[in-house]
């Protein structure tokens, strides 16, 4: 089933977590290990262009709120945005495994729709296929 997660919602998403309660549990079914409140406090909380794969028209204005990155990413998960410059330069910050998606940083925040096409791109793909996986069934 398609799933899209941002800030909050990679650190639900991950199968591994860093500097969490020992009793957190996750949703899990992305390959990655997220460490959460990267960043830093609330006070640390900042705006940023970067460059999102996948999304063409130029750089995403991206809003990191108190937000995790992402530490380590296993084979299967595609990396599509990573921190340009300062302490954090490098960091993943968004990626995809399969109908899995996660963002540390906010795009409902800004005016920028790309990144929420990008989901309903995936969720149309998953309906469409499942639809043909029961086409001639309709019996069933």
């Amino acid at each position: 089933m398609p799933v899209y997660g941002s800030c909050a919602g990679m650190i639900l998403l991950a199968d591994r977590l860093l500097d969490a309660p020992p009793d957190q549990e996750t949703i899990g079914g992305l390959d990655v290990t997220v460490r959460r409140n990267a960043f830093g406090r609330q006070a640390d909380s900042f705006e940023s262009e970067m460059d999102v794969e996948g999304l063409g028209g130029g750089s995403l204005h991206a809003v990191f709120i108190r937000a995790p990155w992402v530490e380590e990413a296993g084979d299967g998960v595609a990396v599509l945005g990573r921190v340009v410059g300062g302490e954090a330069d490098g960091r993943i910050v968004a990626v995809r495994q399969g109908n899995l998606v996660a963002t540390s940083f906010h795009p409902e925040l800004t005016g920028d729709r790309r990144v929420h096409a990008l989901f309903v791109e995936i969720v149309r793909r998953h309906l469409a296929a499942r639809a043909g996986a029961g086409a001639g069934n309709e019996e069933d």
